[in-house]
């Protein structure tokens, strides 16, 4: 099943886990929309800066911090996602039990271990 996925805290430095997720997400033909701090593209997937009015997205996966993460609670709640993926080191009970309240599901994992088992 197709699951348009926003990557937030995307990033243009090949070394970086966003950066791979999103090439990743592109293999595995999920849609996927990417914002970061710097424009660009990675992929083919164009990085946006801000915080736009993405449409369907079904799951966020984040690559920020829990203190970078604040600034982004409503903005992630007003995608109206199904999911918010929490990858290593972003892992945000507070923000994770607020998600759970309104019917999201925080999910501690990793995207790119899910990807390449086929748990997506």
């Amino acid at each position: 099943m197709k699951k348009k996925t926003l990557v937030l805290g995307a990033s243009l430095n090949p070394s970086r886990y966003s950066h791979m997720a999103i090439k990743r997400l592109v293999q595995n033909e999920q849609p996927v929309v990417a914002l970061g701090l710097r424009e660009g593209s990675v992929a083919g997937v164009a990085i946006d800066t801000g915080k736009p009015a993405y449409e369907g997205v079904h799951t966020v996966t984040l690559y920020l911090n829990p203190q970078r993460q604040e600034e982004y609670y409503e903005y992630i709640m007003g995608l109206n996602p199904q999911r918010v993926i929490f990858n290593p080191g972003t892992e945000n009970p507070y923000f994770a039990k607020k998600l759970k309240a309104a019917g999201v599901e925080p999910d501690y994992a990793c995207t790119l271990v899910l990807l390449g088992t086929n748990s997506y």
